[in-house]
Parts: C-alpha cells; structure tokens; sequence
C-alpha cells in the first residue's frame, strides 16, 4: 500500500510538471510570496506602510525623477534589524522634493518642488540638523517606476507593501477554512444520523447568506482591523470545504478498508485522520486553491468598501479605492496597477487549482 500510495504521488507530480500553465503559476506565487515577506527589502519607501508623503509630487507618472531632500527630525526610535526588515523604518525624517538649493552662511537654501509651472517655495534650514555630514548625503536623485498616488507616496512601494494583506489573507482564510470545515465535514459524513442534519441546517443557514455582506457583519461584530478581516473572510470559506468533506467521507466510510478498520476495533478518530481523510484530500486541496482566490477577491473587495484594512495600511483594495476616479481624470494607471495586481494573483490561483485538478484525477 505504501508502495503505491508513492507511487500514485509521483504520477500527479509528474503530470502537474507537464502543466506549463500549473508550473507557471507556482512559481508566480512563490515569487509574488517571497516579494511580500520582504516588501520593505525591494520598497524604494521603506517606511512603515510605505507612507512617506510628498504631497507637491501627487499623481506623477511612471517614471518621475526629483530631487529628494531627507530631514533628519532628531527623534530616533529604537529598532532591531530584525523589526525593521520585516514592518519597515519607523524613523520619523522627512523628505522635501526640491529644484535647487545652496548654501550661504552655514544655512542650507532649498527651493521647494512645484508642478504645473509654478514656482516653488524658497525655504532656508540650519547645517546643523545634519549633524556636520556633507548635505550631498541627504540630497538624492529619487526615481518613481510606478509614479506617484495622490498623497505623492511611491505607488511601486505601497504596491509591494500592499501585496502582503492580499497574499496572506488567502493563507489566513484557507487555514481557518480547513479547519473549520474538515471537522463539520467529518462529523456530518461519518456519524451521519442528527448529527449530519444539524450540521447541515448550519451549512445550509451560512450557505444562504452573501458572502460579503456576512464578511461585513463579522468584520462590524470584531471590529476593523487586519487580522479582523482575515478572521471574517476565513469563518465565510468552511462551508464549501465542509460539503465537499461530507460527501466524500459518505462515499468513502463503505469501503472495505474502513470496515477492516472498524474490526479490528479502531476508533472514530483513528479512522477518519489515518484512514478516511488521506484518501480523499484530492478535492479539498483544489477547492482550497480556489477559496485562496476568492478570499482575495472579497478581501479587495472590503478594502474597496473601507471596512477591510484600515489607513495607512498599504492594501490593492484600498489603492483601488483611492483612485478609480482618477480613470476618468488621464491618470488611469493609479487604479489599473493594483487591480492587475490583483487580477494576476487570482489568475494564478485559479489555473494552479485546475492544474491540481487535473494532476490528481486518478481516471485521467
């Protein structure tokens, strides 16, 4: 049994490698994973959030170059390399995108970047704030790949930054999913008799309700927050996993191997973890590929609405919100860069999920 439990193994292994379309899309989300976890390594603003603003280059195109400034504030917040690698700079400098500046009578006098033809600002600040560092170490040439939002944060950076709700939220709600939803599914199909119509009656009761607008009640019941979303979004998905759990222990508590289980006295739990659940976790894991991308899709969803990740939080959702009227205003990009952000994870999820499918039909 063993031997041919591998060897079924290897079978969808290598039917899945053979599946340009499965193959490409792993490797996507590993990428666009890896990306996530280490969001501020990658971000040109890796500040926490990517929220450093400059609100008199709003709304540049792709590829704006300026002259950046960096003001040392002089408050200094304590952070290992390890909190800073993972949830970014928390230091408070500011940046001021300048035209041109000088120094006169160990004063630094900068002009103030502004568009539309208007001329900027002449300001002046003392050299001693840069504690006797050379002023050529805090003025920098800055490059926004991606433009800028209409706060005039890098939108490459929140994008990076963003990618970490909307990857893991699909972690999260899957996660929470299985659990929720192996068990019910289990007590449903094996015991059968009341407790499967109890089980069912709650299915059918979740089942019935839209899936957003019960995710915005458990979101208004917890209150908004990060991990609220992910626990709403994650307590909406164990319905689907739960039916499909139930009808395949169903079919699978007749066969002979659970008989032979059952006389040589086995228990209930030994039965449905070691013996029933192995044998059946085929369509679980592609329903799970698909739950991975509906919890995306209602996360962004929520965000959209204001009641999933809360500001100044980067999320796809959110940056969506903030400029889909600015599709009407020649700056569409603003909106369309995380909506195809969103769209290529989702795609990614769904063909992966087909590529599973096919690689574990045994009839295939």
């Amino acid at each position: 049994m063993g031997n041919l439990t591998g060897s079924l193994k290897q079978l969808a292994l290598q039917k899945f490698k053979k599946n340009f379309w499965g193959v490409f899309s792993l490797c996507f989300i590993v990428f666009i994973g890896f990306v996530s976890v280490f969001a501020y390594v990658f971000a040109p603003d890796n500040s926490q959030f990517a929220n450093q603003m400059h609100l008199t280059i709003h709304s540049k195109a792709p590829g704006f170059t300026v002259n950046m400034l960096t003001v040392p504030s002089g408050f200094k917040i304590q952070q290992n390399r390890f909190d800073k690698l993972f949830f970014g700079d928390k230091n408070s400098d500011s940046e001021i995108p300048i035209t041109d500046y000088h120094i006169k009578n160990n004063q630094l006098i900068y002009k103030e970047y502004a568009s539309d033809g208007l001329e900027g600002v002449v300001k002046t600040i003392d050299l001693t704030q840069f504690h006797n560092v050379p002023i050529a170490n805090y003025i920098k040439e800055k490059t926004f790949l991606f433009g800028t939002d209409k706060y005039g944060r890098d939108l490459l950076s929140r994008v990076l930054v963003g990618a970490r709700i909307s990857f893991f939220i699909g972690f999260v709600a899957v996660f929470i999913s299985l659990v929720i939803g192996i068990f019910m599914g289990s007590m449903a199909g094996y015991f059968g008799g009341k407790i499967d119509v109890a089980i069912m009656w709650i299915i059918n009761v979740t089942w019935s309700i839209p899936t957003l607008l019960l995710v915005i009640a458990i979101t208004l019941a917890l209150g908004k927050g990060f991990w609220q979303v992910f626990l709403a979004v994650g307590l909406t998905m164990w319905v689907e996993v739960a039916r499909v759990v139930r009808g395949q222990i169903i079919s699978a508590k007749e066969m002979q191997y659970v008989t032979a289980a059952r006389a040589l006295g086995y228990t209930h739990y030994r039965i449905i973890v070691n013996h029933i659940l192995p044998n059946i976790m085929a369509p679980v894991i592609v329903i799970s590929a698909a739950n991975f991308a509906a919890a995306i899709l209602v996360e962004s969803g929520l965000s959209f609405l204001g009641i999933g990740a809360q500001p100044p939080m980067a999320s796809w959702g959110a940056m969506i919100k903030d400029h889909y009227n600015y599709i009407i205003l020649g700056k569409p990009y603003l909106a369309l860069i995380p909506g195809f952000c969103i769209m290529s994870l989702v795609m990614a999820f769904m063909l992966i999920g087909n590529a599973l499918r096919d690689a574990l039909d045994v009839k295939g």
